[in-house]
C-alpha cells in the first residue's frame, strides 16, 4: 500500500473516531447561550444577531432535513457540528503528517517502515489530542459556529501546505484559489479563520524564495497582515459602505427607487473585475491574475450574505437588527449594536469626557428617501494613553480593575498598571488559564473570577498545585466531585513544548509558520479583543485555534520521543513505543479524564427549563426576559418545537431599538401584536432615543395615560431645546400611578374572584432610572392601553432595575412574575434571606407541581455551570412557594412542594458552595414542616460541604486567606444558622457538636460570630 493511501486512510479514521465520539456525548437538544437562537433560525432560516452566520444556518437547515420529528430538529442541527469537528481533526491529521514528513524525509523521498510509522503516529497523536481537548470538545457537540470555524481554518492551513508541497507543479496554484474560495465561505460561519492568512504569506514566500532574509519574512509577514485587512475591512465591510453611499446618491440626489445605486455599484464592481482579470491574462500579469481570481472566489464565497438580506425582506420571527436596506446591511456587519472599543489609543476607566465628537450622518430608510437619523458620536476625554487595556467605565468593571491591580478608591492607573492589567488578566487569566486547562488541567467548571476554587488550571502534581492554590489534600468535594476536575499533569503541555523544539532544531521555517498560527490565533485575539472584566462566560472557545496549532507539535513530539528511544533501541522499535507512549499521554489520558464532564447525552435541561418559564405563563401572555439564556431556549421550544406559541416573548436588551419594537407590533406564530398605540414615526431611531428627567414639581402620583401623552406630543410645548439645538421631550416625573376599574381586571382573571377584596384602587409607583429608554416608553405604552386583557410577565432571572419600579405588583407564578394590581403581603423569612417573594399561591402551586417538565435535570450524566445555576434557582422557588404555603396555613400542599424538590432536582449531588444559601433555606423549611429526619439528613451533609470548604480556606496562608475572605464570611454564616437551627428544633447532640466547630473555625478565621 502507498503512502498516499495508508495517509487517508488514517485520516478518515481519525475523522470516524472524533465523529463518533462527538455523537455519542453530542447533546440531544438545544443547549444554553447562542444555540437556541441559531437552532431556531436555522430550521426557518431566520436572522441571528450581528453580525450573523449565514452559510452555518444554511447547512444547519440542510441538516434539520434529515429530523423525522421536530424534537430532532436540534440533534440534527448539533450533528452539523459534530461531524465538523470530526473533519477537524481529519485535516489536522493531514496537516501533522506533511510537516513531520516534510522534516523527516528529503523531498521525493519515500518513507521507509520506522519512519512511516513515527509520521502516521504524531498524526494520530496530535489529531486526537486535539479532539480530546477541553474547550474544541465542548464546541463540538452543540449547535454554535465554532466547530465550522475551526474546519475553515483546518482545511485552508491543510491546503497551503498542500500547494507548498507542488508549488513547482503546473497549475498548483489552484491551492491559492481554493483556499480563497473556503475563506470567502467562512466568512459566513466566523471571521477567526482569515487569522490564518499571516502565516500563510509566509509559506507563500519561503516556498518562492531561494534565499529567505529577515526582512523578506518581516515584509511578507506584513503583507499577509496588509490581506487580512483588505479582507476583514475592504470587503466585508467597506464594499457594503460604498454601495451604501451610491445608493444614497442615487435615492436621494438622483430621485431613483431604493437599491438602484446597489445595483449600479454591483455592476461597477463586475465591470472592472472583469476588465482586470481580462487584462492580466492579456498582459500576462500573473501576481493580478491571482489576485483577481482570488477576489472573485472571496466574493463567491462571502455572497452567503445575501440571505441575510434576502430573509429579512421576508420579515420573519427572529429578524435581528432587520437588516433589509444598504445601511442597515451596514450597521448589521459593522456590529454597531455592541458599541465600539478602543485598541491603539484610548482613554482610562477613570478618564473624564471632555468634549463630544460628532462624526459622519447616520440614515434610515425612510418613505422615499433614505433620512438623517443622527450622528455618531464619540468622547474625547482628560487622559488617554497609548495601547489602552483598563478603559472601561461600565457597571462595577472600575471596582474589579482596581481591586485586580490593588489600585487605591481614588488612584489613578497608569501606563504601568494599564501594561499589567493586559498582562495578569487579559493574557494570563483570560488566554493562559484557558491554554493551560487544555493541556495541563483544569480544576473544575465553576466560573473562574480569580478566587482559588473556581475555574483555575491545574496539574494534578500535588506540590505544584499547592504553591498556587493552597494545599491540595484539604480540597473539598466542590473541587474532587465536579466532573471537570481534570487532571493531565502537564503531559500534553510538556509533549507539545517537546515537538516545539525538535520542529525548530530541524526546520525553522515551518517551525515558525506554526507559531505565526499559533500567535495570530491565539495573542492577537487578545490584543484585539481587549476584553474587560466580569465576562458573563468563560471565552476558552475564542482561542482554538492556537490550541489548535499547539496540537500539532503535540504531534510532532512524537518524533522528538523518537529520537531518544533510538538511542537504545532499534529505529522501528523507537518509533513504535514512541507513538504507543505518546498516545498514552496525551490523547488517552485527555480522553478519560474529560469525557464525564464533556457527555451531554442525557442533557436537556435548557429546553426543559424553557418550558417552565413559558408554562409559567397564562394564555396569550407578554413575557420579558433579558439574557441569553432567558431567551434564546425559549425562542427555541416556540419556533422549533411549537411548545406555547401563544406567549409573545420580549427581550429588554433588544427592546430599546426601533426595528425590534416594529417586529413586536406584529403577530408571531400564535401569539398576537403588543398592545403598541405609537405610530413608527414617534419611536424610529433619532426619535425618542431617551428621555431625560426634568422635575417639574408635581404633586403626587400621576395618571401614567396622562404622562404617556405628554411624553410621546409634538407640541412644542412638551419638550425642551438642549443646547445643540434639538428639542426634545422629557420626562416631568417619576411618580405614576393606574386607576384600576375592579370589573376589567375580573373580568379578564388578572385577579381571582376570590381575591376580589385585595384589587387596588390605584397602583402607584415610583420609576429609579434618571432617564427613560425607547423600550420603557414602549413599556408604559402597553400597560397604558393593555387595559388587563394580555396578562404581563417578567422572567424570575429578570434584574430588579428593569422593573420600572413596579416590583410591589408583582407576583410570583413559578419562573415568571405576573403584574397584578392587588396588595402585596410580606412574608418575613425565618432564614438569612430577609423578606421573600409573595406568590400567587395556587397558580405557583398548579405551575410547579403539575405543568413543569423537570426532564433529565437529576439523571443527567453532566450538568454544566448553567444547569447547575438553575438548579439552585429552582430551590429558591420551591421555597419561596413553601413559605407562603405555610404563611397560608396550607401546610400538607407546603410539605408536598418540599417533597417534590427532593425529588425532581439533584439536591445531594450538587457540590457549588454558591447552593449553601438556598440549601439551608430549603432545611429551614423542612423542619417547620415537620420534616425532621430530611432536614437532619441534608443538614448534615450540608455543613459537611461547607466544612471541607472552610478547612481548604484554612490551609491557606494568610495572604491568599484574606483574597477567599467572601467565601470564609458566606460559609462561616451558614453554619452559624446550622448551629441556630439544631438549638431551635431539638437537636441538642448535633447542635453541641456543630457549635464546637464552629467556635474552633471563628478562632481559626479569627472572625466574631
Amino acid at each position: 500500500m502507498t503512502y498516499s493511501k495508508i495517509n487517508n486512510l488514517f485520516g478518515w479514521l481519525t475523522f470516524l473516531i472524533a465523529s463518533t465520539v462527538y455523537i455519542l456525548t453530542l447533546e440531544p437538544t438545544a443547549s444554553y447561550w447562542d444555540c437556541g437562537e441559531f437552532i431556531s433560525a436555522a430550521y426557518k432560516l431566520q436572522i441571528v444577531h450581528q453580525p450573523g452566520a449565514p452559510l452555518f444556518l444554511m447547512i444547519g437547515k440542510i441538516f434539520s432535513l434529515f429530523a423525522s420529528d421536530p424534537k430532532m430538529i436540534a440533534y440534527c442541527v448539533n450533528i452539523s457540528s459534530a461531524l465538523s469537528s470530526g473533519a477537524t481533526i481529519m485535516f489536522l491529521f493531514w496537516t501533522i503528517t506533511a510537516l513531520g514528513k516534510k522534516v523527516a524525509l528529503k523531498s521525493g523521498e519515500m518513507p521507509d517502515s520506522y519512519h512511516l510509522t513515527a509520521i502516521m503516529g504524531a498524526g494520530l497523536v496530535g489529531a486526537l489530542a486535539y479532539a480530546f481537548s477541553d474547550s474544541f470538545w465542548f464546541s463540538a457537540v452543540e449547535a454554535e459556529v465554532y466547530a465550522m470555524s475551526s474546519l475553515s481554518t483546518a482545511v485552508v492551513f491543510w491546503a497551503i501546505l498542500k500547494w507548498d508541497a507542488h508549488a513547482d507543479e503546473p497549475f498548483a496554484d489552484k491551492w491559492l484559489l481554493f483556499i480563497a474560495y473556503v475563506m470567502g465561505l467562512s466568512i459566513g460561519v466566523h471571521l477567526l479563520n482569515l487569522l490564518a492568512i499571516p502565516a500563510m504569506a509566509v509559506v507563500y514566500y519561503f516556498r518562492r524564495t531561494k534565499t529567505a532574509t529577515t526582512k523578506g519574512i518581516f515584509i511578507s509577514l506584513l503583507l499577509g497582515i496588509v490581506i487580512l485587512g483588505v479582507i476583514q475591512y475592504g470587503i466585508i465591510q467597506y464594499m457594503i459602505k460604498i454601495a451604501a453611499n451610491f445608493d444614497l446618491l442615487f435615492v436621494n440626489s438622483f430621485g431613483f427607487g431604493f437599491g438602484s445605486g446597489v445595483i449600479f455599484f454591483a455592476l461597477l464592481m463586475l465591470g472592472i473585475t472583469i476588465y482586470l482579470t481580462y487584462y492580466s491574462i492579456k498582459k500576462n500579469k500573473p501576481v493580478l491574475n491571482m489576485a483577481m481570481l482570488s477576489f472573485i472566489l472571496i466574493i463567491f464565497g462571502y455572497s452567503s450574505f445575501a440571505m441575510i438580506v434576502i430573509r429579512a425582506k421576508a420579515n420573519p420571527t427572529l429578524n435581528n437588527s432587520n437588516p433589509h436596506d444598504a445601511f442597515s446591511f451596514l450597521s448589521y456587519l459593522n456590529r454597531e449594536q455592541y458599541g465600539d472599543r478602543p485598541l491603539a489609543y484610548g482613554q482610562y476607566f477613570d478618564s473624564k469626557p471632555i468634549e463630544t465628537v460628532t462624526g459622519a450622518n447616520q440614515y434610515r430608510k425612510g418613505e422615499s428617501k433614505y433620512e438623517v437619523t443622527g450622528q455618531k458620536q464619540s468622547y474625547e476625554y482628560d487622559r488617554n494613553t497609548l495601547f489602552p487595556r483598563m478603559y472601561s467605565d461600565d457597571s462595577n468593571h472600575p471596582a474589579v480593575y482596581r481591586d485586580w491591580m490593588q489600585l487605591g478608591p481614588q488612584e489613578s492607573p497608569t501606563f504601568a498598571t494599564n501594561l499589567g492589567w493586559f498582562a495578569t488578566y487579559q493574557i494570563g487569566f483570560m488566554y493562559m488559564r484557558y491554554f493551560l486547562w487544555d493541556f495541563a488541567g483544569r480544576q473544575n467548571d465553576s466560573q473562574g473570577i480569580g478566587n482559588y476554587t473556581d475555574g483555575n488550571w491545574i496539574s494534578g502534581i500535588k506540590f505544584i498545585d499547592a504553591l498556587r492554590l493552597g494545599d491540595q489534600s484539604a480540597l473539598p468535594e466542590s473541587v474532587l466531585k465536579n466532573k471537570a476536575y481534570n487532571r493531565l499533569f502537564f503531559l500534553p503541555l510538556i509533549l507539545g513544548l517537546l515537538g516545539a523544539f525538535w520542529h525548530f532544531k530541524n526546520s525553522q521555517k515551518d517551525a515558525g509558520i506554526v507559531a505565526l498560527l499559533f500567535f495570530f490565533t491565539g495573542l492577537a485575539i487578545v490584543i484585539y479583543l481587549n476584553q474587560t472584566p466580569s465576562q458573563p462566560r468563560e471565552r476558552d472557545y475564542a482561542y482554538v485555534g492556537s490550541f489548535y496549532a499547539f496540537a500539532i507539535w503535540i504531534g510532532l513530539g512524537v518524533f522528538a520521543v523518537m529520537d531518544w528511544l533510538r538511542k537504545v533501541v532499534t529505529p522501528k522499535m523507537a518509533a513504535g513505543i514512541a507513538t504507543v507512549i505518546c498516545l498514552l499521554a496525551a490523547p488517552i489520558l485527555m480522553a478519560s479524564q474529560e469525557w464525564d464532564d464533556h457527555d451531554r447525552s442525557g442533557k436537556s435541561t435548557a429546553r426543559d427549563y424553557a418550558k417552565n418559564y413559558l408554562a409559567s405563563c397564562a394564555p396569550n401572555a407578554i413575557l420579558f426576559t433579558y439574557g441569553d439564556n432567558d431567551t434564546y431556549p425559549l425562542w427555541y421550544v416556540q419556533e422549533v418545537e411549537n411548545f406555547r406559541p401563544d406567549i409573545r416573548i420580549v427581550n429588554l436588551s433588544l427592546f430599546d431599538t426601533d426595528w425590534y419594537i416594529d417586529q413586536l407590533r406584529r403577530p408571531f406564530n400564535g401569539s398576537a401584536p403588543l398592545p403598541i398605540t405609537m405610530k413608527p414615526n414617534m419611536y424610529q431611531t433619532g426619535t425618542r432615543d431617551v428621555l431625560f428627567y426634568q422635575d417639574f414639581n408635581l404633586e403626587g402620583p400621576q395618571e401614567l395615560k396622562d404622562i404617556f401623552e405628554f411624553i410621546t406630543s409634538d407640541n412644542a410645548e412638551a419638550k425642551v431645546q438642549y443646547q445643540s439645538g434639538k428639542s426634545e421631550n422629557f420626562l416631568p416625573t417619576k411618580n405614576f400611578k393606574m386607576t384600576i376599574n375592579p370589573a376589567t381586571v375580573l373580568s379578564t382573571k388578572t385577579v381571582n374572584p376570590a381575591n376580589r377584596s385585595e384589587i387596588v384602587p390605584e397602583m402607584d409607583w415610583t420609576f429609579s432610572g434618571s432617564y427613560l429608554t425607547k423600550g420603557q416608553l414602549a413599556i408604559l405604552d402597553m400597560l397604558v392601553h393593555n387595559n388587563w386583557e394580555r396578562p404581563i410577565y417578567f422572567a424570575f432571572t429578570v434584574p430588579n432595575s428593569n422593573f420600572l419600579g413596579l416590583d410591589n405588583y408583582l407576583f410570583n407564578e413559578g419562573f415568571a412574575l405576573r403584574l397584578i394590581p392587588k396588595i402585596k403581603g410580606k412574608i418575613e423569612s425565618s432564614g438569612p434571606l430577609g423578606e421573600t417573594e409573595v406568590v400567587n399561591s395556587s397558580e405557583m402551586y398548579n405551575n410547579m407541581m403539575h405543568k413543569f417538565d423537570w426532564g433529565t435535570i437529576k439523571s443527567a450524566p453532566y450538568l454544566d455551570p448553567e444547569s447547575q445555576k438553575m438548579v439552585f434557582l429552582s430551590v429558591n422557588k420551591f421555597n419561596e412557594l413553601a413559605k407562603n404555603l405555610i404563611h397560608e396555613g396550607k401546610v400538607d400542599s407546603a410539605r408536598n412542594v418540599m417533597k417534590e424538590c427532593l425529588k425532581v432536582l439533584p439536591i445531594t449531588t450538587t457540590y457549588d458552595p454558591n447552593f449553601a444559601l438556598s440549601k439551608f433555606e430549603m432545611i429551614s423549611n423542612m423542619y417547620a414542616l415537620g420534616m425532621k429526619q430530611q432536614a437532619t439528613d441534608l443538614l448534615k451533609q450540608s455543613e459537611k460541604l461547607i466544612q471541607q470548604e472552610l478547612d481548604y480556606h484554612a490551609s491557606l496562608n494568610k495572604n491568599k486567606e484574606n483574597l477567599a475572605g467572601r467565601d470564609i464570611q458566606l460559609n462561616l454564616f451558614v453554619m452559624s444558622q446550622f448551629v441556630e437551627m439544631t438549638n431551635k428544633y431539638g437537636e441538642p447532640a448535633l447542635h453541641k457538636e456543630l457549635e464546637s466547630k464552629m467556635k474552633n473555625y471563628e478562632a481559626k478565621f479569627q472572625m466574631a460570630r
